[in-house]
C-alpha cells in the first residue's frame, strides 16, 4: 500500500528527520530505510527523496557532507541538526494528537485498549 500524494507531503519529512536522529545516512540507505521499516507504506523513489532532502537542509532541519565510499564513489551523507531535533520533537507531538483524533473516530485501533472501534 502506498501513501496518498498529500498524506506523504506531511508524512515524508518527519520521517526522514526520525531516521537520521539515531545516525547519518545517504540518500539510497534512506530510501531503503523508509520502504522496509515502514513495510512500503513510506515507499519513495530518489525523485521525491531529494527534493526533500534540499528542502530540509534549506530549513536547517538537517545538514549534509560528501564522502568518499568505500566502493570509491562519492556520497552526500545527511544527519540532523538540533533545529531538527526541535523540529523532529514537535512534529511527534503533533502526530501523537492526530492519531488520538482517529483512534477516537474509530478509524485507528485503540492501543491502550487492543480495540478497534469501526463497525
Amino acid at each position: 500500500m502506498r501513501v496518498e500524494r498529500e498524506l506523504m507531503r506531511g508524512a515524508g519529512p518527519i520521517a526522514v528527520l526520525k531516521l537520521l536522529q539515531s545516525r547519518e545516512m545517504y540518500g539510497y540507505e534512506l530510501v531503503d530505510a523508509l520502504t522496509k521499516r515502514s513495510a512500503g507504506v513510506l515507499a519513495m523513489g530518489q525523485s521525491t527523496l531529494y527534493p526533500m532532502l534540499y528542502n530540509l537542509e534549506a530549513k536547517g532541519l538537517i545538514e549534509s557532507s560528501a564522502r568518499q565510499a568505500p566502493t570509491g564513489r562519492q556520497r552526500r551523507y545527511y544527519r540532523l541538526t538540533s533545529a531538527g531535533e526541535k523540529q523532529l520533537a514537535a512534529q511527534t507531538k503533533d502526530w501523537q494528537a492526530v492519531t488520538r483524533a482517529m483512534q477516537a473516530l474509530g478509524i485507528l485501533p485503540d492501543t491502550a485498549t487492543g480495540s478497534e472501534v469501526l463497525a
